[in-house]
């Protein structure tokens, strides 16, 4: 048990210092919450399914990917293709475990390059205020004036479908969102107690703004960031769905869902287990928003 001191001068007791808490104690907390939550712990269960399997796609294939076998196209599911073959004769299995890695990685650069791109705008415009953000918010609001989606395919269509085209038309169509989420979360931190203490010790404006002020704005930049994962695997497999993305063979998930459709009668497995796949992915970020929002929530610290 902490042991509390008197003060010379009232005789009552002083609490005794709080303990600073680590970053193993902080990932504690949030697991806790996690777990306490079924529905963000299945959340967390998929995206953990499908980031393993992106990572460890060579190991977990069982067939190679490209490889065609006419002879038997359309199989059903079985012992040898345990999802069955689409209507090349390749492994459904094995094409969506290599079709995780095209969904992970362009979702990682795109919310990578949105993060980067719209937290310092927000930051700065929020902080500064002034001309510097009607400057950047009129900018937003008009880049917010072209549909996203019809950004990303003019984007793809004039560049080609490459990984870095990709990560620039599902990213810069995120900027304004983070923008906007941060510039709100600094306003209401920028006129706070700790933010004049550190100005009256003489810290740097800009130090002040990125090493203080954004640490506690960092509850809603995760859960948008878990979002934006759910939102960059949709845009890509209806980019890859519309003959926007990686073009044949690669086994992208919307690509599998295109080459589907015309088998929908024959062998409806071949569409239907791409589209539970995406569909499970995008759910799996979604909760795990919905538990992020739960974590940094500070009215459940409240007794």
């Amino acid at each position: 048990m902490a042991e509390t001191t008197v003060t010379p001068f009232s005789g009552e007791p002083i609490a005794p210092r709080a303990r600073p808490r680590t970053a193993i104690g902080i990932f504690r907390e949030a697991m806790a919450v996690i777990l306490r939550n079924r529905l963000a712990a299945l959340g967390l269960v998929i995206v953990l399914w499908v980031s393993l399997t992106a990572l460890l796609a060579p190991y977990l294939a069982t067939h190679d990917p490209f490889q065609m076998n006419l002879a038997n196209r359309l199989v059903g599911p079985s012992a040898t293709h345990w999802l069955g073959t689409d209507s090349y004769g390749r492994d459904i299995f094995t094409r969506l475990v290599y079709g995780s890695r095209i969904a992970m990685r362009v979702a990682l650069g795109a919310v990578f390059l949105a993060v980067v791109i719209g937290v310092p705008l927000g930051a700065l415009s929020g902080y500064l205020g002034g001309w510097v953000d009607t400057l950047v918010m009129r900018c937003i609001d008009t880049f917010l004036a072209f549909p996203g989606r019809l950004l990303a395919i003019t984007l793809v269509a004039a560049l080609g479908p490459t990984f870095l085209t990709l990560y620039l038309a599902i990213g810069i169509t995120s900027v304004p969102g983070y923008a906007r989420v941060v510039r709100a979360s600094v306003l209401s931190q920028k006129e706070k107690e700790y933010v004049e203490a550190a100005r009256m010790t003489g810290e740097p404006e800009l130090r002040i703004l990125f090493f203080q002020i954004l640490s506690n704005c960092i509850a809603p930049i995760l859960v948008l960031v878990s979002l934006d994962f759910a939102h960059a695997i949709l845009v890509e497999s209806s980019l890859s769905f519309l003959g926007l993305g990686f073009p044949p063979p690669a086994p992208s998930w919307g690509l599998m869902l295109n080459e589907a459709r015309g088998y929908m009668e024959l062998a409806p497995h071949v569409a239907i287990i791409p589209g539970l796949v995406i569909s499970l992915t995008i759910l799996g970020f979604n909760l795990i928003g919905d538990g992020l929002r739960d974590i940094f929530d500070p009215r459940q610290y409240e007794s």
